[in-house]
């Protein structure tokens, strides 16, 4: 499956707001387009992510947006990079989308969580129930087989419907291997896939999860799909 990059994912429906548009217009427009932060621009710059929380402070809808100290100002990803990346930003800021800004920090667009999984292959479930799942796996190269991971994943009763390998951003001799399962009772699966002696370093589920805090990260990117 060829690698998905941020480039490739850009939607062109979310629309920037300006410094100069008033607070009165980034809420209805955060209302219109169905979000929680829309990315702000000076010229073509970007500035950082307006929110709902964001607005609620302020008193005057006419008030214009460079006033407002705007955050997630690092909150973005180039172009090339991977759609792992956006998730991961994602998931670190609890953002529903992510800008993308190019070497002259210039605005290109946002990818929104719901176009990255959606591109990355949400399909049904397979008859198991459940929204599926995703599993992320760090391992050095030499280590990787899909068809002995994929044997480990059927002897739990699951099938891997998308595969994506990626190399690792910080070690060039590990890659990070992001799978798409047909089910979201992920326990079984990861404690097999641990004890061969892989790592587990992310894993999204959408009703088997372990406490309340990786329920909110999965809501957060799944959010747009069952609407």
């Amino acid at each position: 499956m060829p690698a998905l990059l941020a480039e490739d994912l850009l939607n062109e429906m979310i629309p920037p707001l300006k410094g100069t548009d008033s607070a009165g217009k980034a809420a209805r427009w955060l209302d219109e387009f169905h979000v929680a932060q829309l990315p702000v621009l000076d010229q073509r710059r970007y500035r950082g992510l307006v929110t709902e929380a964001d607005l609620a402070d302020f008193d005057d809808p006419e008030k214009p947006l460079s006033e407002l100290a705007l955050g997630f100002a690092d909150a973005y990803v180039r172009p090339d990079q991977h759609f792992y990346r956006v998730m991961e930003l994602a998931i670190e800021n609890k953002i529903q989308l992510v800008p993308v800004v190019d070497e002259r920090h210039e605005y290109a667009g946002v990818v929104t969580i719901a176009d990255a999984l959606a591109a990355f292959g949400q399909q049904p479930s397979g008859g198991q129930g459940g929204q599926g799942g995703i599993i992320v796996l760090s391992m050095e190269e030499r280590d990787y087989s899909l068809t002995q991971i994929s044997r480990y994943v059927e002897e739990n009763n699951a099938k891997i419907i998308s595969a994506i390998v990626a190399q690792d951003e910080v070690d060039p001799y590990r890659i990070r291997l992001t799978l798409k399962l047909n089910t979201d009772n992920l326990a079984r699966i990861t404690a097999t896939l641990e004890r061969f002696g892989y790592v587990v370093t992310a894993q999204f589920s959408g009703t088997a999860v372990a406490n309340e805090d990786e329920q909110d990260r999965f809501d957060a990117l799944l959010r747009y799909l069952n609407v």
